[in-house]
């Protein structure tokens, strides 16, 4: 899978050498990590993912050239731009609610709850099921741990806080997930 740490098809070594041709570069990162950028906005409950992954990539390009650090800090670049777009995503969405026309097609009260989706096996509505359990801090993290697969200290500088508070932030995380996946298995924690 593209993105997986070990098998990135962007190294070290092209990334030094990717700034002769900026065009080509540029397609390889967006091919290898758009898909992964997209995933953590989605599971971020951005309403747009595809289109705020484009917005990234956009303030990624002029700045491939300052890139330090290898792949991995262009990696950490990518995952920083993409949580300051999530962050104004969610900002925006607060400050000025959407107003919507009634369209009886689109009214949410018929679909299925997100229960039923987690019931029914769906492994993707159950992890979000899961996630929106969380507290915000709890689910930032597990986004930029494991779906962006940063290391804590990379974490850390995303999220203002330090590798120590991001090491306990994923571990009451963890806890919390599997005490929910305990109550639902009828299992006391």
């Amino acid at each position: 899978m593209p993105g997986r740490r070990g098998t990135d098809p962007i190294n070290d070594d092209l990334v030094a050498s990717g700034h002769g041709d900026d065009a080509s570069f540029f397609a390889a990162v967006y091919r290898t990590y758009s898909p992964v950028v997209a995933g953590y906005l989605r599971a971020g409950g951005v309403d747009d993912p595809e289109g705020v992954t484009h917005d990234v990539f956009l303030a990624l390009y002029p700045r491939l050239r300052s890139v330090h650090g290898g792949a991995q800090g262009l990696r950490t670049l990518i995952f920083s731009i993409a949580h300051a777009r999530s962050v104004d995503h969610h900002r925006r969405r607060h400050s000025r609610p959407a107003l919507v026309e009634y369209d009886p097609d689109r009214d949410r009260r018929r679909a299925t709850s997100a229960e039923d989706d987690a019931l029914d096996g769906s492994p993707e509505a159950n992890a979000l099921a899961m996630l929106e359990g969380l507290s915000e801090d709890h689910r930032e993290v597990l986004r930029l741990r494991i779906i962006a697969e940063l290391s804590v200290t990379e974490v850390a500088d995303i999220m203002h806080k330090s590798p120590g508070a991001i090491a306990q932030l994923q571990y009451r995380a963890l806890k919390s997930l599997r005490n929910q996946q305990m109550a639902k298995d009828g299992v006391a924690p």
